[in-house]
C-alpha cells in the first residue's frame, strides 16, 4: 500500500463511506485535532513515568483512535463497522482521576502550566483536548456525533490536569500556583 495517493492534492479528502469533503471541513478538523492530542499523549508516555501511568495513557491513545475512526466516518453513508466508545471508558477515566486525587493535596489555587517537561506536556495535551472538544461540539450542531465522544474528551482533559498535578507530586516538584495580583 502506498502512503501517498495524490487524491488529496486538490484540497479534498474522503471520509469513511466515500464522501469527499474539503480538508478544512469540521469533521476533518475534529479528527485531526484528536490525532494531534494522541501525539502529545505519546510524548507524555515517552518520559520516565510510572509503568501503570504509561499503560493508562496507552489505553487512552487506543480510545482516541476509536474516536478518530468515528469522526472520520460519514454518519449517513458509511456501512463500515468501526469500534465504539463505551460508558466504561468514561468510568475508567473517572476512576483514574479519583485514584490520583486521593493522594494529592487539596486544590486551593489555579495552577499555571509548567514544573517539568512531562508536566508541561500534560498541560499542552489538556489544552489540545479542550480544543478538540470545542470543535466536536461545533460539529455536533451540524452532524451526528456520539455524545460519549464529547463526554470522554471532557473527562480526558480533567484526567490530564490531574495527571500533571500527580506527576509534580511524584517528582516533588512544587505546583506552579497562580496568585492573582490585586
Amino acid at each position: 500500500m502506498k502512503i501517498y495517493t495524490k487524491t488529496g492534492d486538490g484540497g479534498l479528502t474522503s471520509l469513511i463511506g466515500g464522501t469527499r469533503v474539503p480538508k478544512y471541513d469540521l469533521r476533518i478538523e475534529s479528527y485531526g485535532t484528536v490525532d494531534e492530542l494522541n501525539s502529545y499523549i505519546g510524548m507524555i508516555r515517552d518520559h520516565d513515568i510510572d509503568a501503570a501511568q504509561k499503560d493508562t495513557l496507552k489505553e487512552i491513545q487506543d480510545r482516541l483512535f476509536t474516536i478518530g475512526a468515528a469522526l472520520a466516518s460519514d454518519p449517513e453513508k458509511s456501512k463500515m463497522k468501526i469500534p465504539d466508545l463505551h460508558l466504561s471508558d468514561i468510568t475508567f477515566l473517572e476512576n483514574q482521576i479519583d485514584e490520583m486525587n486521593a493522594v494529592l493535596p487539596e486544590l486551593k489555587h489555579f495552577i499555571l502550566p509548567g514544573g517539568s517537561q512531562v508536566v508541561s506536556f500534560c498541560h499542552v495535551s489538556r489544552c489540545v483536548c479542550r480544543r478538540a472538544e470545542r470543535i466536536i461540539v461545533h460539529l455536533k450542531e451540524e452532524s451526528f456525533v456520539d455524545e460519549k465522544v464529547i463526554v470522554y474528551l471532557n473527562r480526558l482533559s480533567d484526567y490530564l490536569f490531574v495527571l500533571a498535578r500527580k506527576l509534580c507530586h511524584d517528582s516533588n516538584v512544587p505546583e506552579n500556583q497562580w496568585f492573582p495580583r490585586v
